[in-house]
């Protein structure tokens, strides 16, 4: 007698208009809790708007996978093989990427050459943001300030990039998750050294070599766009000084200690780079700052570790609105938006050391933060607040 493989299916797919979540997966540095905020809230906006809610992520501790949040939860890896079989079934309207982090957004390349429609933003806009060089093609064409910069495949090649834009640099990967593999040297042995170890991990990546703007202030913005009118959510001042991922940074909402022209500059370069990209819901841009000039580091074409902490400490659902906004169901001017702080709202990173007792305690451009907090302060008299700005005057001052 043959043995016989029957292969069931429990998933009976509704008549109902379906759009799809990514999920981040599973927690891990540099990508964790708070983009299950992003997608439990997307969630409900999704049903809001009479969709069938579909989730897809695979971490048992996040609010994501409850039953009760999604109309249908698919506990699946993150990974195209899983979502591809889970799209053939459920035939979704769409699927959005922009609410997982950057494995969501990865997603996109192989969505888009599927032909699945990608709820919001573009594959190719978000790709222009994802892609260092093209993104600095991109401010470059917009007359926006950025470090200067060029691109190499090779440990020559970038050595002779570094020699060109000038030491200290920095040295990144595209396409990468809280700043893997990211390193600031200062001469040539520094740099073969960090280009070997980049290729080895990530092989056939472009690398991306910045020229590194030292003792300078960081900030970032992230804002929603809706084809037509352009909001900043948020402008957070980083309290560490430049150098140090935005992950493991202390952010201060709103900004403390830059002028209102740096701040105005800030948000006008956000509002033309998010109508360049054509953006449909959120977008994230980083700033450096340096003797009153403002230059572009990155964008980041989805939902950030930072819109949750914005919306918690305003008091206002903006993944909802834009989670609407991506579905084209409405548009900015549809809500009444009333931010309510009063003082300010810090952003504190979360370590794990204690669990990871030989690993490098020294904070740099590669994030090592498993989490965040929100601290609320009245005033910049704070101690706490002080005691943070007094360790930022001690690192500059080396």
């Amino acid at each position: 007698m043959s043995n016989i493989n029957i292969i069931s299916n429990e998933s009976v797919p509704s008549s109902k208009k379906k759009i799809i979540v990514l999920g981040s997966g599973p927690n891990r540095i540099g990508q964790g809790i708070e983009f299950d905020y992003c997608c439990v809230h997307g969630l409900l906006a999704i049903k809001e708007c009479g969709y069938e809610a579909i989730m897809i992520n695979c971490n048992p501790e996040t609010v994501s996978t409850d039953f009760d949040v999604a109309d249908k939860l698919y506990f699946e890896p993150v990974f195209w093989e899983h979502l591809w079989d889970i799209i053939e079934l459920e035939k979704p309207e769409g699927v959005i990427v922009q609410l997982g982090g950057q494995t969501a957004l990865k997603l996109a390349k192989k969505l888009h050459e599927r032909g699945i429609r990608i709820i919001g933003t573009s594959f190719d806009n978000m790709d222009i943001a994802e892609d260092r060089g093209r993104f600095s093609g991109l401010l470059k064409e917009l007359n926006i300030p950025y470090p200067e910069y060029g691109t190499a495949f090779t440990a020559d090649e970038a050595i002779e990039v570094a020699n060109q834009v000038g030491y200290p640099v920095l040295v990144r990967p595209s396409y990468v998750l809280g700043g893997q593999r990211m390193r600031i040297v200062i001469n040539d042995e520094e740099l073969e050294s960090a280009v070997v170890n980049l290729l080895k991990h990530i092989p056939d990546n472009n690398i991306l070599i910045d020229h590194f703007l030292d003792r300078c202030q960081e900030a970032e913005i992230d804002a929603i766009f809706d084809g037509d009118d352009f909001m900043v959510m948020g402008v957070m001042e980083h309290i560490e000084p430049a150098g140090i991922h935005s992950g493991d940074s202390n952010a201060v909402l709103p900004a403390f200690n830059l002028s209102p022209m740096e701040v105005t500059t800030m948000e006008l370069y956000a509002e033309k780079i998010a109508r360049a990209l054509n953006i449909k819901g959120l977008i994230n841009i980083q700033f450096a700052i340096k003797d009153g000039n403002v230059f572009v580091i990155e964008a980041n074409p989805r939902a950030s570790r930072t819109t949750p902490f914005i919306a918690k400490a305003y008091g206002v659902p903006f993944l909802n609105i834009a989670t609407k906004i991506m579905l084209e169901e409405a548009k900015l001017k549809d809500f009444k938006i009333d931010k309510k702080l009063t003082g300010y709202a810090i952003k504190e990173p979360v370590f794990s050391f204690e669990k990871f007792p030989n690993v490098n305690k020294e904070l740099g451009p590669e994030m090592k933060s498993t989490g965040e907090a929100i601290r609320f302060i009245k005033d910049l008299r704070d101690p706490y607040f002080r005691t943070l700005y007094k360790e930022r005057s001690m690192r500059l001052s080396k």
